[in-house]
């Protein structure tokens, strides 16, 4: 059954539409994981002897224990942004005869083969061998490997314990981050010496073979946590329970100004607050108004002119991006109903438009206050906020006519890369090194006032080509509305 479970993913891959469409970013994702394989093995492999130069008059395996403690944090943290736990489409399996407990094995079975977890062996085994060869004792060296190779198990089921109950939440990264704080401060400041009991406990279990039944039960004890908690969620009436939850129905008549556009502002408002993906993005716009606190009030950055464009642009326009680069993926689950309605495509896209030039208005209204650090920053992020409604608004709504990747509105919030493809990677070049390049390559030139007149006459000239220039992008989702139809009705 296992192997027939193989069989099915591997179709539903590679007959899927996006695989093709991805293909540029699946080989940019091998170089990428080919690159992190040789950091990691080039790390085991240094590592004995890079210690033993920093320390000459220690121990560099007690030295190499003692932080542990900061990988294991670092790997749940890397695991939680990054880590795509394993899914696979059961509801079809549960009209047949396949036992429950089949399906969730395989599923938490499959987590355990993730690249997450392959990943530090090319780090742990080269060390233990280097170990070896530096005549530690063979037993003691195997029983610390085990120990670290059911450490990353142990790891990779309590990410996903921590996932499955996060994922409720429209803020899901908050527990992680406050529990790893807690953790790193007590260890900071010696209230609970993290670091030599991490440390400590691993040489206890590689000086005491026995010992290694800890993490073997440990171990254990999160798989079955596990699949308790998929089995009970494993059935098929589960989808079909109705939720019942009080609607909050802000008054939208403000709307109404916007004459045909209205109904449409009032669906993305809706779907905006409404849904854990897009509500978690609205309490995310604080970044966008502090971000330039990061930079400013360093004397370093507020010398480098040209990274006022860079600031100004990502704070007038984090909304705009965040929310833009989805266009119009954020409808992917009704997008067929949407397309069967006697509508103007134009009026659909414009009403995004409005709603993006509203949030780089607002975010530049709110970023007033960093006239503090000098009237030259006040006077970039106006430029930048001109550029954002000229230029790009319109790259960005260009940029969604290739979105062939469907958004699960209802599911984790934060950090969640669900529905992301090669364009939310390429867009970035449009959106903030082309602006960034020409600020500062005419800041270089003929001074600051010319690169902000260049933004500003950038912008202007986007507003007073906006019509011509949405009739435009407009025909790009009218001659690819079949392909997104197709694309938005699989699953991704």
């Amino acid at each position: 059954m296992i192997k027939h479970f193989l069989n099915l993913e591997w179709k539903q891959y590679f007959r899927s539409s996006y695989w093709q469409k991805n293909i540029a970013i699946n080989i940019f994702m091998v170089f990428f994981a080919l690159y992190f394989i040789a950091v990691f093995l080039g790390l085991g492999i240094g590592l004995f002897f890079l210690l033993k130069e920093t320390f000459p008059d220690q121990d560099p395996f007690v030295i190499a224990n003692s932080y542990l403690f900061y990988w294991i944090i670092g790997d749940l943290l890397m695991r939680f942004f990054l880590q795509k736990l394993p899914v696979m489409s059961v509801k079809p399996l549960l009209t047949l005869p396949i036992k429950r407990s089949t399906v969730v094995n395989y599923v938490l079975g499959k987590s355990a083969l993730s690249f997450f977890n392959f990943l530090p062996l090319f780090a742990i085994i080269p060390f233990s061998i280097v170990l070896i060869n530096q005549d530690y004792d063979t037993a003691m060296v195997l029983t610390w490997m085990l120990a670290m190779i059911i450490t990353v198990l142990i790891i990779n089921f309590l990410n996903f314990i921590i996932e499955a109950f996060s994922a409720e939440s429209e803020l899901s990264f908050l527990p992680i981050m406050v529990v790893v704080s807690v953790l790193f401060g007590l260890n900071y400041f010696e209230v609970l010496p993290m670091t030599s009991l991490i440390g400590s406990g691993f040489l206890g279990i590689a000086n005491h073979p026995i010992f290694i039944l800890i993490p073997i039960a440990i171990l254990i004890g999160c798989y079955v946590f596990n699949y308790k908690t998929l089995i009970k969620k494993l059935y098929l009436d589960s989808s079909l329970k109705s939720k019942v939850a009080e609607v909050n129905a802000s008054d939208l008549s403000w709307t109404e100004r916007f004459g045909d556009i209205a109904p449409f502002m009032k669906l993305d408002l809706k779907l905006i607050w409404r849904n854990k993906r897009t509500k978690s993005m609205t309490f995310l716009l604080l970044i966008g108004v502090l971000y330039g606190l990061f930079f400013y009030p360093q004397p370093m950055y507020r010398e480098m002119t040209f990274m006022s464009a860079f600031i100004g642009i990502f704070s007038t326009g984090f909304f705009l991006i965040n929310f833009g680069q989805f266009i119009p993926a954020w409808d992917s689950g009704y997008y067929k109903l949407l397309m069967s309605q006697n509508i103007k495509y134009e009026q659909y896209l414009r009403s995004k438009f409005i709603l993006m030039v509203i949030s780089v208005v607002l975010l530049f209204v709110l970023g007033i206050p960093y006239v503090y650090f000098g009237y030259k920053i006040l006077i970039a992020h106006f430029a930048a906020a001109i550029y954002n409604i000229g230029v790009n608004t319109h790259v960005i709504l260009w940029g969604g006519s290739y979105n062939r990747k469907k958004i699960e509105l209802d599911k984790k919030a934060a950090f969640n890369y669900q529905g992301t493809g090669a364009v939310q990677w390429l867009i970035g070049i449009p959106l903030m090194l082309v602006p960034m390049g020409l600020f500062g390559l005419v800041n270089w030139l003929a001074g600051f006032a010319a690169a902000i007149a260049l933004l500003i006459v950038l912008g202007v000239l986007g507003i007073v080509f906006h019509k011509k220039l949405m009739k435009g992008i407009t025909q790009k989702y009218l001659n690819s509305k079949y392909k997104m139809i197709d694309a938005f009705s699989q699953d991704n």
